[in-house]
């Protein structure tokens, strides 16, 4: 007979327990997380007080800033409350929860990523048809497809991973509640939710992928038909920043999932889930400020009015 107890809460080990690294540890998270957080609200909001910024570039791009806010959110506070009070105590339902809304987002931003790679072949290879191809009913519908594949992705993801009988011990040797963590301490038979997740995993970032391959492989042809060097100029500067964001994205996330479990070590897949968690989400605005003229423009307008209401309010 196994040993057999319903769990009510899980232990997370966390990144270290070394003491001497615990405030440090928080300081940078919190640095990280509080750059996380302004930068990609202030995305948004900037998106949203602009007008000139109402196109569909920009549209998905507010939508890539808050899911990246959603799940930045979903884990990084835990693990600051862990480094800062020694709370790695988490309950049943939060670990479902934080677990249901990294899945959810993570997979958003995989489709959401796909849709930013059509809008660039759309605005690159048929750029006198673009308004027509790419209009308000085209992105909200693929914006939509994204939220509603990204949370039906999580909902079969957290029904199976969590209809399992969690047995002997309930550490989890990790900082957050992440499938091959969870899969560890089951005493269920995982074979079957291990392929599920492996083939439903590999089909949403196979599409995603296969979506930005074809559309940079057109894009690439249509510049070098380009006899102008401006043009071809140009045409990189539109798409340097979101194939910038591609590869930051898809390189940590194919590392650790894209595996037999077998081959799981989980020091390596904390390290590789800190940059996909956490740094990743504070890269992306930076990435799409500090590298594209219009926002930067955008921002010291707006920021020029905020002085101007200021000054006269004074």
């Amino acid at each position: 007979m196994e040993n057999r107890s319903e769990v009510n809460e899980f232990i997370l080990i966390g990144l270290t327990d070394a003491p001497e690294l615990q405030v440090p540890l928080f300081i940078m998270f919190t640095v990280i997380y509080l750059i996380t957080v302004v930068g990609n609200l202030g995305m948004v909001v900037l998106i949203f007080c602009d007008s000139n910024l109402h196109t569909p570039m920009y549209f998905f791009l507010s939508n890539l800033s808050l899911v990246d806010f959603g799940y930045s959110t979903a884990i990084t506070p835990k693990v600051m409350a862990g480094f800062l009070m020694g709370d790695k105590v988490i309950s049943y339902n939060a670990c479902a929860t934080q677990f249901f809304f990294f899945v959810a987002f993570s997979t958003v931003e995989s489709y959401l990523l796909a849709a930013m790679a059509y809008d660039r072949h759309a605005a690159v290879c048929k750029p006198l048809h673009y308004t027509t191809t790419m209009t308000s009913k085209v992105c909200v519908g693929l914006a939509i497809g994204s939220y509603v594949c990204g949370f039906l992705n999580s909902s079969i993801h957290t029904r199976d991973t969590f209809s399992f009988d969690f047995c002997n011990s309930n550490v989890i040797h990790h900082f957050f509640c992440d499938f091959p963590a969870l899969v560890a301490l089951s005493c269920s038979n995982t074979h079957t939710s291990e392929l599920v997740v492996f083939f439903v995993v590999g089909f949403n970032v196979i599409f995603s992928i296969l979506v930005i391959l074809l559309s940079y492989f057109f894009i690439f042809i249509a510049i070098l038909r380009m006899h102008s060097a401006e043009g071809r100029q140009k045409a990189f500067s539109t798409c340097t920043s979101h194939l910038t964001a591609v590869f930051i994205f898809y390189g940590p996330g194919m590392f650790m999932y894209l595996q037999p479990s077998a081959s799981h070590s989980m020091d390596t897949d904390k390290i590789a889930s800190v940059f996909y968690t956490m740094v990743i989400p504070m890269l992306n605005p930076l990435v799409y400020s500090l590298r594209n003229k219009e926002v930067k423009k955008s921002f010291f307008k707006i920021s020029e009015r905020v002085k101007s209401s200021l000054g006269l309010s004074l």
